[in-house]
């Protein structure tokens, strides 16, 4: 029954007073950090800022309540912005509600029956692929508001746009910029020098305070939007449009799949933190009602947040019951201090979006795609080109069909006819286990098949049994037929999770096309050139040779020497291999 219970739930069967002072403390910081991104958020999607507090309360009150995570935040987020300010362009703000209680239906619908796994499926490449796009559109849409141009109606194409504002540049207002300028010097130097303060809170309030003590004649929230209204949100139908259904399909599984994707991702970053174990399915489960319930107060779309889930987390945060507070810490200043808002500059805003828009963009994992096969590369790209000049609906699409004609190909190439030689009888003999003692400071684990995405998350059944193995694992590779740039992500996290429990890790006998990809993503600066062994026996004599030192970084209360023979059925890919291997292994 606990596998369907929320953490929230869970947590208060040992909640302590000293808990509660740290939720209580996160919560507000990180209810003071939604304010600016939720209503900068709503702006750039095309509807009032309001719209973009009611989801953070709403919604975000949902997903800590309900969700399957200790310390996730939820609310709106950059990756809807580009979806959404298509489906307000197209079918107003009616459409908008409507996709979002859809796409709330289907993530309930994934969680619910346990398919919320099923976003592990979506690779690598695509995910970059359309998170770049939609960073450079975020981008883009801002660059209005942060120079001040004087133009009625930004078109809602990224060229067009780009071509409006080359030739109205000239109307650029010098002190909406130097507003803008200094928010973002602000945001910058907190970022670098006073990680503890978020930036963003900082460069609202002095932002706003300028408008207010100077008198600034700048573009406001109460010049564009007249403010934000006091009081609770307040519950509103959405009119329902049976002639919408149909045209809303495809954009509703958009929302439901970024939903999905941001919300996981989010999840795995706060476990990473935190230290905690998410559950995905009830989190999906926790998303789903969240985004049902927030166009029910006229909210967006919702999902969990990285940037402030980690800003919770840094800030103290132990269970659930913070995002609670963060939601009625919003609560607290729409019912208090809303006639404020309206002084707060959109150049400030900005500013802001465009320092979120950098961040979101995973410009690092570019770098490293390059490094992988030019089908990757060109699936990435093609996502990315389709998000910034098409549709993300679309991308996303196109993304996936290209995934899986690569994943086609990488599972045909494993396919091999080959002759069993003499020779090749002989140069096995340095790969098989049988006959090779295995000692007790060693573990060896083996990856059966494509590492490829989908499979990737089949090496948590050694990081979850990391307390308890000995200081050198050794990883053998000989079966691993093929890899993917996700399946070389999951394997440097993998190889960065086993040195920071203080252990050694030991790669050995990949065969071509994994030594390939992998010695083109330079996976050696994970796990060192000497640790990356031909055959399964000179990892054994590289062990050896270690264990002098690897012992003595051995983490206080465990025991060297602890062997399963036990492999968890759900976990085909991954075997254990002990001194006691029977069969003949190859």
């Amino acid at each position: 029954m606990n596998n369907w219970l929320p953490k929230s739930a869970l947590c208060f069967k040992s909640y302590t007073k000293r808990m509660f002072v740290s939720d209580l403390l996160a919560g507000i910081t990180v209810g003071l950090v939604a304010l600016p991104l939720a209503m900068a958020f709503a702006i750039a999607s095309g509807v009032p800022p309001q719209t973009g507090l009611y989801c953070a309360i709403v919604a975000g009150f949902a997903i800590s309540a309900l969700g399957g995570s200790s310390t996730q935040i939820g609310g709106p987020t950059g990756a809807f912005v580009v979806v959404v300010f298509g489906i307000v362009a197209k079918h107003g703000v009616d459409g908008l509600f409507m996709c979002t209680l859809m796409a709330g239906v289907i993530l309930l619908i994934l969680g619910a029956t346990g398919l919320g796994t099923a976003v592990k499926f979506i690779p690598r490449p695509v995910v970059v692929g359309f998170t770049n796009g939609i960073a450079v559109i975020i981008a883009s849409t801002q660059i209005k508001d942060f120079f001040g141009l004087k133009i009625d109606k930004v078109p809602g194409e990224f060229a067009a746009r780009i071509l409006t504002y080359v030739h109205n540049f000239s109307s650029f207002s010098p002190l909406e910029t130097t507003l803008a300028v200094g928010a973002l010097v602000v945001i910058i130097l907190f970022m670098i020098f006073v990680k503890r303060v978020p930036g963003y809170i900082v460069a609202l309030f002095v932002g706003t305070a300028a408008v207010v003590v100077f008198k600034l004649p700048v573009e406001t929230i109460g010049t564009r939007f007249g403010g934000i209204p006091s009081g609770f949100p307040k519950l509103m139908i959405p009119h329902f449009r049976v002639d919408l259904l149909r045209p809303l399909i495809s954009p509703a599984i958009t929302v439901a799949m970024l939903g999905a994707i941001e919300s996981l991702m989010s999840a795995v970053v706060s476990d990473r933190m935190s230290g905690d174990k998410h559950n995905p399915n009830v989190e999906l489960v926790g998303q789903g009602v969240a985004n049902i319930l927030s166009p029910l107060f006229g909210g967006l779309p919702a999902t969990g947040a990285i940037a402030r889930t980690a800003t919770n987390i840094r800030s103290g945060a132990k269970t659930p019951v913070a995002g609670i507070i963060h939601a009625l810490t919003l609560l607290a200043i729409i019912l208090f201090a809303a006639p404020l808002a309206r002084f707060i500059p959109l150049s400030v805003l900005a500013a802001i979006l465009l320092v979120v828009s950098y961040n979101m963009g995973e410009w690092r994992e570019i770098p490293e795609l390059f490094k992988q096969s030019r089908f990757e590369i060109v699936a990435w790209l093609v996502t990315f080109l389709l998000t910034v000049f098409a549709d993300l609906t679309v991308a996303v699409e196109a993304g996936m069909i290209l995934a899986v004609l690569v994943f086609i190909r990488k599972v045909t190439q494993t396919t091999t006819v080959s002759e069993a030689t003499t020779e090749y009888i002989r140069e096995g003999h340095v790969h098989i286990l049988q006959h090779k003692e295995i000692p007790a400071y060693v573990s060896i684990f083996r990856i059966h098949g494509p590492f490829l995405f989908g499979a990737t998350d089949k090496i948590d059944a050694i990081v979850n049994r990391l307390p308890d193995l000995p200081p050198i694992i050794i990883l053998r590779l000989r079966n691993m037929t093929a890899i993917d740039s996700t399946g070389l992500q999951a394997l440097e996290n993998f190889a960065d999770r086993v040195h920071e429990s203080g252990r050694q890790l030991i790669l050995c006998g990949a065969r071509e096309q994994p030594a390939m990809r992998m010695h083109e993503a330079e996976f050696h600066e994970h796990v060192g050139e000497e640790n990356i062994c031909g055959s399964v026996a000179e990892a054994l004599d590289r062990a050896k040779s270690m264990y002098p030192e690897a012992s003595k970084q051995r983490p206080a209360g465990v025991t060297w020497g602890r062997r399963s023979t036990d492999v968890s059925p759900s976990t085909p890919a991954l075997a254990v291999a002990t001194s006691s291997t029977s069969g003949p292994e190859k």
